[in-house]
């Protein structure tokens, strides 16, 4: 075919519009990001090591500029809030920290199966549903720090708190309570001056992700382990969905790696269990009924309070969670 002068200008001219008129997701787009936790804090570094790896992965098509953690800027608390209404565009965050958008989202620690169970038996296609409501997409558990346990500064010697005062996040408050224990509020960054200064006689926290100086003041560690301290990563859905399937191949494929490699924490807990011995630590392991009546307390409790705050949804989350 022969083509004339005004059809070769007619035809730049439509290519120039239609590359023009191509997504900005084309070019490689910057996402702003916060962690739930001090930047550099031990919680905190699994999430900047995420971001790292996808602004090395990701150059060229996507990049993430960390903007700060809570308390720094803004508490933990509101974070996923912001982030849904566009403040931020992803996060790294627990689940602790954003029950008061998605109550749903506590159900994420209650889990007896690993997250690659929960993404064959449909909880987690549930949740992403739930999360999508709240202009949330979520991606992955990109991180696990194992098992919560009570650290003390004084022994128990069964299962009951009646006469404890412990500091607590909304991660354990039900469970606590429902031992008889009263309790207190705080950030991460309180917690050594409220033991120190006897405010509280106990704290709930992962064994990893713990921060080394508490050692000073925490005393026991009482076993076993409950529930399961989870860093969820979370997108702004509506900016979600401005990204090509490329970008988008990038955050999820990086936060599977490390949800993958985060199922297995029993090496990385006995290294941190030992540390803690080493510095003069001691467990205080509940067997038998004392064992089963602590576990059962705190699954209960946990499942309760997700149910009395979704009734719906909280007992579907249940039967698809719940071993026993």
């Amino acid at each position: 075919m022969k083509l004339n002068r005004s059809t070769l200008i007619l035809t730049g001219a439509v290519l120039a519009a239609g590359l023009s008129a191509a997504p900005a997701s084309s070019q490689e787009v910057l996402l702003r990001a916060a962690s739930c936790f001090p930047i550099g804090s031990p919680p905190s570094r699994p999430f900047e090591a995420y971001v790292k790896d996808v602004n090395k992965q990701g150059k060229g098509f996507i990049q993430i500029k960390l903007l700060g953690g809570a308390p720094a800027i803004g508490s933990p608390f509101t974070m996923t809030r912001n982030m849904s209404r566009g403040t931020y565009d992803i996060i790294g965050c627990p689940d602790a920290y954003f029950g008061n958008v998605l109550p749903e989202s506590e159900a994420l620690r209650l889990s007896d199966y690993k997250p690659s169970e929960m993404r064959v038996n449909g909880s987690y296609a549930y949740m992403r549903k739930l999360f999508a409501r709240k202009n949330i997409h979520f991606v992955a558990r990109h991180m696990s720090f194992g098992p919560f346990y009570l650290f003390t500064s004084r022994p128990l010697t069964k299962p009951d708190l009646k006469g404890w005062h412990l500091r607590v996040s909304p991660v354990y408050t039900p469970f606590f309570k429902s031992l008889g224990a009263t309790v207190q509020r705080s950030n991460i960054s309180q917690v050594y001056t409220y033991m120190e200064n006897g405010t509280v006689q106990g704290y709930g926290w992962p064994a990893l992700g713990w921060v080394p100086s508490w050692i000073k003041v925490s005393k026991y560690r009482i076993e076993p382990g409950f529930y399961v301290a989870t860093l969820q990563i979370l997108v702004n859905l509506k900016k979600w969905k401005t990204l090509s399937p490329r970008q988008q191949d990038i955050i999820t494929q990086i936060a599977l790696a490390y949800e993958r490699r985060g199922e297995n924490w029993d090496a990385r807990l006995a290294k941190s269990k030992a540390w803690m011995a080493s510095k003069g630590m001691k467990t205080i392991k509940f067997t038998g009924a004392d064992a089963a009546k602590w576990s059962k307390a705190a699954k209960d409790a946990g499942w309760a309070r997700v149910k009395r705050r979704s009734p719906r949804h909280g007992r579907v989350l249940e039967r698809m969670m719940r071993k026993n």
